[in-house]
């Protein structure tokens, strides 16, 4: 089950959902070449680093404007208060989330390495 994004980190997830719905052919083969980027059947395949990065680049631009709205709310300068409090909302949305995501990655890699093998 994929749930919709929150404000503008969804443009950045765009490459997690495909991430999340890939399947390759082989196990060991599909992984290698997810991880590289590199391309599988002439198509590209999807590249978890690039997608992280669009991600985290999204969430800086929406911080950067909802700080830029709380100025002009601040200084009393804005034309339209409920858009600039619904951009600020959506950012502070945003950073919930992928604070969220970052505590469950850490979980899982936690996880990962006290599993004995």
């Amino acid at each position: 089950m994929i749930i919709a994004p929150v404000g503008s980190l969804g443009a950045g997830l765009g490459g997690l959902e495909s991430l999340a719905q890939a399947t390759p052919t082989g196990a060991t083969e599909g992984l290698a070449a997810t991880a590289e980027g590199t391309t599988t059947g002439g198509t590209q395949a999807p590249n978890f680093g690039a997608a992280l990065t669009e991600a985290i680049s999204s969430l800086d631009s929406s911080q950067a404007s909802a700080d830029s709205a709380s100025q002009a709310l601040a200084t009393g300068s804005v034309s339209n208060p409920e858009q600039a409090v619904a951009t600020v909302e959506d950012a502070s949305l945003e950073m919930q989330l992928a604070a969220e995501i970052r505590s469950k990655a850490s979980e899982a890699v936690q996880t990962i390495f006290a599993t004995q093998v």
